[in-house]
């Protein structure tokens, strides 16, 4: 199943989702087995220390019992040697054990039991010895059959013992806590490495997919450019012959159609002078009033013949500015357009200086903005398109208003360039908008000569160089005529003659 941009866009959102969701699991989880492990952690280093103090703490109460009965025994002070080292150190490790058992409370109540029982034993070994050293041992060995020491040294063992007994099983638990929190931790690392390959998998599958599509889809425009660009060319040169036939066939019926005209109009005149003979002849004889058929081959010498050979030479003129128009179109399109360089700037103020005398009799102006460099295109037809449009803004401007013509020139995207003549002259109505560019079309008022072929030689001359005019005009408040070019005449000839 072909993979679609939206498909791709969505399975890959997705596997971003789920692969980011994985990561923040695995980072979380990770996080949190750490921290615990490192409690467990914490928990066995403080049993651990727990434990080695209970027994230096229960080794050192042995080790002065030991002192003190040999003592006893044998009244040799070196036997005290021990006793007294085992003082200096139960002390220490009563506190240390205490500071260790103090974050738990349940251990408050043994811990201050166990510290009157070594203060009993203490005092009960420092009495026997002080009853020794001054002679009476009798009295030394009543003390210890008291069993008042053995009573507190028991208590003290046992209570050692459940400690050290309670801290082996925590140790035993803390490490058995941390061995499956290692576990848990590496079947997390492992699960969540495993979705994430299969997220990446997925990710390049679905790229992998896209790109597919992407290539056989580029092969298809590729392939329907290739086809589409010899249709075209195909198309272009059906074109371009059928525009040659059209010029010659033009140009033949016009040239046929002056033939006869010429004719016409030289008869015309041998008719204008004979009719002048008889004008004159029968304007030298009197009237015959009895005579109604002279009467009127009077008037018709005089009046009727004359008359109609004028509306024939008008039609004969019409007819011959009609055919010359034609011819002049037909040259054009025959022409051979030169590519070169064209600074518009240039052109636009010659052709602003050519009207600049009818412009500035009736105090109007013409400005331009030419925003963009040379570019390369027929230069003579540049020249005749401004001027025509100059032309009309001057010949079409508003009564009693001052003309204001703008000539301006920018980029446009598609390596193109805009060019327009605006105006304030009289404009033209909407509907007329299209029809001003046909031949021998005219809008509004015909109130100044012409044949009606400027704007459709203009708009001929502009699609042979690869472009189109438009205009927006609004009735009584002026036109702008928009002049859209390729920068490279080079490009548009070569697409064309090939």
């Amino acid at each position: 199943m072909p993979i679609t941009s939206k498909t791709f866009v969505r399975s890959t959102a997705l596997l971003l989702l789920v692969g980011l969701l994985t990561l923040l699991g695995i980072v979380g989880t990770n996080v949190w087995l750490v921290e615990r492990s490192q409690v467990y952690f914490d928990e066995v280093l403080e049993g651990r220390i727990a434990r080695r103090v209970a027994i230096e703490l229960r080794t050192s109460l042995q080790d002065a019992e030991t002192g003190q009965r040999g003592y006893l025994i044998t009244l040799d002070p070196d036997y005290l040697d021990p006793y007294e080292n085992a003082l200096e150190q139960i002390d220490d490790q009563l506190v240390e054990l205490k500071r260790v058992l103090a974050p738990y409370p349940e251990a408050e109540a043994p811990v201050a039991q166990l510290e009157a029982d070594i203060a009993l034993k203490l005092d009960e070994m420092s009495d026997t010895i002080v009853l020794a050293q001054s002679g009476d041992v009798q009295g030394a060995f009543e003390q210890v059959r008291t069993d008042r020491g053995k009573e507190a040294m028991d208590s003290t063992r046992l209570f050692i013992n459940a400690l050290i007994e309670a801290i082996d099983n925590r140790l035993v638990e803390g490490v058995a806590n941390q061995r499956n929190t290692t576990t848990a931790l590496r079947w997390v690392s492992i699960g969540g490495g495993i979705i994430i390959l299969l997220v990446l998998g997925g990710a390049i599958w679905a790229v992998l997919s896209y790109t597919q599509e992407l290539a056989r889809a580029r092969n298809a425009v590729e392939e329907a450019n290739a086809s589409l660009e010899d249709r075209v060319k195909e198309r272009t040169s059906d074109l371009g012959r059928a525009n040659e036939e059209i010029q010659r066939f033009a140009y033949i019926v016009t040239h046929d159609l002056r033939a006869p005209l010429v004719n016409i109009m030289g008869f015309t005149s041998e008719l204008e002078t004979s009719v002048e003979s008889v004008k004159a002849y029968m304007q030298s004889r009197p009237a015959e009033e009895d005579d109604p058929t002279a009467g009127d081959a009077r008037l018709a010498a005089t009046e009727d013949l004359p008359e109609a050979i004028t509306f024939i030479r008008a039609a004969t003129r019409k007819m011959d500015g009609l055919i010359n128009a034609i011819l002049k179109i037909s040259r054009e399109g025959r022409r051979q357009l030169k590519a070169e360089s064209v600074d518009v700037a240039e052109i636009a103020e010659n052709s602003a200086a050519a009207v600049h005398h009818q412009v500035a009799d009736n105090d109007g102006e013409i400005t331009t903005d030419i925003r963009i460099g040379k570019i390369i295109t027929d230069k003579l037809s540049i020249e005749q398109v401004l001027g025509n449009m100059l032309d009309n803004a001057v010949k079409y401007q508003q009564p009693g208003r001052p003309l204001r013509v703008r000539i301006s020139a920018r980029h446009v995207p598609g390596n193109r360039v805009l060019i327009e003549v605006e105006d304030n002259g009289r404009g033209i109505a909407e509907t007329d908008h299209e029809r001003v560019f046909e031949l021998f079309r005219r809008s509004g008022s015909q109130n100044h000569p012409g044949e009606g072929i400027g704007l459709a030689h203009v708009r001929t001359m502009v699609r042979s160089l690869g472009g189109d005019v438009t205009l927006k005009s609004k009735l009584g408040e002026g036109t702008t005529f928009i002049i859209n070019l390729p920068r490279d005449l080079r490009f548009y000839l070569g697409n064309s003659s090939s």
